[in-house]
């Protein structure tokens, strides 16, 4: 039997929204809709809920740490994983107590481990045993330690976002008994270690990966029990469901919570070990509930010889609100507002950095497109906002949120240069 295509639920202005929204914030702009993101945080929510006893679902707050983002994934239930003490104090001005954030982190500092005991952090995921080391001599209260693992799982992914494998900075390795060892010190050290966790990548379209880092960390957990005497509290298997960019055809949630789920029960059967689930997906939830608005300035059609012919359709943003085509090599769909039925062309469509900035390739656009036209970019809720950057200069761009009553509130100003240029004092010989 033939499957019905998925339908594509994300997220995108209507033109008289985007015509609106770019008179009375300008462009380049983030926009996230606030009913889109809560639907996805719930239906995620449930579909773990079904597919095991005791789940946990956080949401990585590296994917878009806009407070008001922050605060609606906390309303929501989620605990808020950070994975710095930017994103700690983030996620506490969003109104998020300590206690319901994790901190990651392959390096964290001795402050930075003080700051977030000092706020009750929830749960600080142990990332090396030099990092055990550091705990060993501090208070705890409430807060637990759990175990990054490595499970040597190479996922089907873009190597800079792939986490989980053997050589990764990540984590301690499992075949290579560094995390026996450190279960081992934790229990020497009477520290609260209460769980294993895994992360094999981001934008994970094949869950097979998933599933064997789920397997791996739980039959890891069945043989520390044995060995050491640890019972897990929580088993913390990632994120990394992936979304649709452009045609990609990621799995369901609820079939992928299920099939995950399915693997951690099958290794902990007969053991009597009975720790939560977590899931911490963050693209999963916030991708495809926001767009990035831009106005069109230059269009230039190149020649390049024999016929050929390359044109160049410039946006008055780029790689420092959208890193991740240059990062990456991410591509995106990419919208006219007004979309009709006439002839449309192949561009590439250009930021305005001192850089070849290629944004997106071999987007078909109308032939009639014209400077101070606007285009619309889905899926970018994730890691746009948060890795936006001041290269050449730019002052990062504002987001709006859509509330649900379908009005749109700034959720994040726009850069002023003031602010762009605050931090630099000139040593007073300097002037002239």
């Amino acid at each position: 039997m033939i499957q019905a295509p998925r339908l594509d639920g994300r997220f995108r202005l209507s033109e008289i929204q985007a015509r609106e929204l770019a008179k009375d914030f300008g462009t380049p702009l983030y926009v996230i809709d606030e009913t889109a993101f809560r639907s996805r945080i719930r239906r995620y929510r449930d579909a773990l809920a079904a597919s095991y006893p005791r789940t946990e679902l956080s949401f990585a707050a590296k994917a878009n740490s806009t407070l008001a983002v922050l605060a609606i994934a906390h309303q929501e239930g989620c605990v808020l994983d950070v994975a710095s003490e930017g994103e700690l104090r983030a996620a506490l001005a969003a109104g998020a107590p300590g206690s319901t954030c994790r901190l990651h982190g392959n390096f964290k500092r001795s402050d930075e481990l003080d700051f977030a005991l000092a706020q009750g952090i929830g749960e600080i995921v142990v990332d090396s045993l030099d990092e055990i080391e550091m705990l060993a001599a501090r208070a705890f209260g409430a807060t637990r330690l759990v175990l990054r693992l490595a499970p040597a799982v190479n996922p089907v992914t873009h190597e800079k976002i792939s986490t989980g494998q053997a050589d990764t900075k990540f984590g301690l390795g499992i075949s290579s008994g560094a995390a026996e060892a450190a279960v081992r010190r934790c229990v020497e050290l009477g520290l609260p270690l209460s769980g294993y966790h895994c992360h094999v990548g981001s934008q994970l379209l094949d869950p097979e990966a998933q599933l064997l880092g789920g397997e791996t960390i739980a039959r890891f957990a069945v043989q520390m029990a044995k060995l050491h005497g640890v019972t897990p509290l929580s088993l913390n298997v990632g994120g990394g469901l992936g979304v649709r960019y452009v045609d990609e055809e990621p799995m369901e949630v609820e079939e992928y919570c299920r099939l995950v789920a399915a693997g951690v029960s099958r290794a902990l059967e007969g053991s009597g070990l009975a720790p939560t689930l977590a899931h911490e997906p963050g693209r999963a939830l916030v991708a495809e509930s926001g767009v990035t608005l831009y106005t069109v300035g230059p269009i230039k059609e190149v020649d390049l010889g024999r016929g050929a012919q390359r044109v160049y359709v410039s946006v008055d943003g780029g790689m420092s609100d959208n890193p991740r085509p240059a990062l990456y090599d991410a591509a995106y769909t990419v919208l006219p507002l007004a979309a009709g039925d006439g002839p449309t062309r192949k561009v590439t469509v250009c930021g305005r950095h001192c850089e070849a900035d290629t944004m997106f390739r071999d987007v078909e656009l109308p032939v009639d497109l014209k400077p101070g036209d606007l285009l619309q970019v889905l899926c970018t809720g994730a890691y746009a906002s948060s890795m936006a950057s001041n290269y050449n200069r730019f002052p990062r761009p504002a987001t709006v949120l859509i509330r649900p009553d379908g009005k749109p509130e700034i959720v994040q100003e726009r850069e002023t240069w003031d602010q762009v240029l605050a931090r630099e004092p000139i040593p007073e010989d300097l002037r002239t």
